[in-house]
């Protein structure tokens, strides 16, 4: 029954498009399934807040998860199949609970009402929720016990995950009546509006954009440096996640801060050829 469960997770991961899929193959048994199923739990999340659903109704499920988590860490039964694998898959690897609390915290500051212009504060606090999180849990499964390295990897690598997120998916975000630049970033570019819609059409939006990728740029070049300190089978799946994130990145700043559109691609095989390189490579 479990065997079918994962394949069902496994099928799950592979069809929703994730660049990560075929480097979570590469791991021992163990460490993909659970890799399997954080990244279930990821996306369950993202799909909540992300969804049709009444905000109320949102609200709610996040309550119901932070519930859903005691019933894991107090060793009750998981009441959901997605907390039931957490448990089963992931608990080996000692993962602290407050970690997917900063999580739901997180992605809670997106809940009743969208996100706009948060503070540089508010905006780092969000970044390491939402994608520091995931490198956090990633290190740790991965068989990094370094807690101090573990805290600034995550952060910082975590906040250059997420710049490159929404500097990609910054029109689709107005769209949503969201904006995640951080309202220095917006005044330092001489944007006074705060409504999505009226920003995306700023033409200082770039001044602002660019701004916000010199953040990135710093953290990718701290992050690198960070990762040289994991030993090498550690630092394989984190600095494979970097590489394709980074490579996201150079696009955008290639061809221009003003252009907002078409989001940035990167092939299948070209995607596949950095995580072979990562992996196999020195």
């Amino acid at each position: 029954m479990q065997q079918n469960q994962m394949k069902n997770i496994k099928k799950m991961v592979k069809s929703s498009g994730t660049s990560f899929f075929w480097s979570m193959r590469l791991l021992p048994t163990p460490k993909r399934n659970a890799m399997y199923t954080l990244y279930a739990f990821f996306r369950h999340i993202d799909d909540i807040v992300d969804g049709n659903l009444p905000n109320e109704k949102k609200v709610e499920l996040i309550k119901a998860w932070r519930e859903e988590l005691n019933n894991i860490y107090d060793k009750k039964v998981p009441t959901t199949d997605i907390g039931r694998k957490i448990y089963k898959n992931c608990m080996r690897f000692k993962l602290p609970k407050s970690e997917f609390i900063k999580m739901l915290d997180s992605i809670s500051m997106d809940l009743p009402k969208p996100l706009q212009a948060p503070s540089i504060d508010d905006f780092n606090i969000y970044c390491r929720g939402v994608a520091g999180v995931p490198g956090n849990l990633t290190l740790r499964i991965a068989g990094c016990d370094d807690e101090e390295l573990i805290e600034q990897l995550s952060t910082v690598l975590g906040r250059a995950l997420q710049i490159t997120n929404i500097l990609r998916d910054v029109k689709e975000d107005a769209q949503a009546d969201r904006i995640y630049i951080p309202c220095e970033l917006l005044e330092y570019a001489g944007i006074t509006s705060r409504k999505p819609a009226e920003v995306l059409v700023d033409k200082n939006l770039v001044v602002a954009r660019e701004k916000l990728s010199q953040m990135a740029e710093n953290d990718y070049k701290e992050a690198l440096v960070l990762i040289k300190k994991l030993p090498n089978k550690s630092a394989r799946q984190i600095k494979m996640i970097a590489n394709i994130y980074k490579r996201y990145f150079d696009i955008m700043k290639n061809r221009g801060w003003e252009i907002i559109s078409p989001k940035p691609k990167i092939g299948k095989i070209n995607k596949l050829c950095i995580i072979l390189k990562t992996f196999f490579g020195k």
